[in-house]
């Protein structure tokens, strides 16, 4: 299609320039993850984000000044979820907003992280939040603490651009679009599975190792397990295989194998 080919045009030249050398240095002091990447994955995430930073719209709100260190902080760790994938995943990702610390904002859906579809009046706390058709709004000051501790298993950006790869099938209920009907069938089993069983431990006042938000809808659970996944994936192999090989599978990386050969 005339579309794609112009695309692939337009990335073509922003790829001809090289990568900033001050792009790197943000993406090894900013981003912890960065040291877990072998030499191939560390080059492809910065044409990733070398495309992201300059296709995306970029704003700054409540004081914050945009600048390039936000910018790489935030596309690096955007991109490192589609390292497997194929950037137009983030083809309805349009703007980018950016607030410098947690934001009351007037819309639906539960505080500190959020879905939203539409707003309401009343106001209430976002360390970040992804619009079904609009941006994704992040606070700042969650940015930089997300990126800097790769193994807390909480990650702002991975969360709200989880939301938006899950809003790619028409609405964000916990399933992104997925290859065919018997990984489908695989994702729903697994993902019930996990959804009850996390209930099941809170009623029982018992410890759970995912973040206890992801029982607040499926969509919370797709995106809190895939905060998880990329921060804490040796232990989610160990404690919950069977949702870790649905999330290796769908976005065709191995966490726990790749911090097993963590390079300087």
């Amino acid at each position: 299609m005339v579309f794609d080919w112009l695309r692939r045009r337009r990335r073509e030249r922003i790829l001809a320039d090289p990568f900033p050398d001050a792009w790197r240095q943000t993406l090894g002091t900013r981003v912890a993850a960065w040291a877990d990447l072998d030499d191939d994955e560390r080059t492809l995430l910065c044409q990733l984000t070398q495309v992201f930073v300059e296709e995306k719209n970029w704003e700054g709100l409540g004081g914050l000044e945009m600048d390039d260190d936000v910018r790489v902080t935030v596309a690096g760790q955007a991109c490192l979820l589609i390292l497997g994938l194929d950037h137009d995943l983030y083809r309805r990702v349009e703007s980018i907003l950016v607030y410098p610390s947690t934001v009351f904002a007037p819309a639906e859906g539960s505080s500190i992280f959020g879905v939203a579809t539409a707003p309401v009046s009343s106001p209430m706390p976002l360390l970040g939040q992804a619009w079904q058709r609009g941006p994704v709004i992040l606070a700042w000051d969650a940015v930089r603490r997300g990126a800097a501790d790769s193994r807390d298993g909480h990650n702002v950006v991975f969360h709200e651009f989880a939301h938006k790869l899950d809003m790619l099938s028409g609405g964000a209920d916990g399933v992104p679009p997925l290859a065919d009907r018997e990984t489908y069938d695989r994702w729903v089993q697994v993902f019930e599975r996990g959804w009850h069983a996390l209930h099941e431990r809170q009623a029982a006042g018992r410890r759970t190792f995912l973040d206890a938000y992801a029982g607040e809808s499926p969509a919370e659970f797709f995106a809190v397990a895939t905060e998880q996944f990329f921060e804490q994936g040796a232990a989610m192999e160990h404690k919950h295989p069977a949702l870790y090989d649905v999330l290796r599978d769908f976005y065709r990386q191995d966490p726990a194998r790749r911090r097993n050969r963590r390079t300087p």
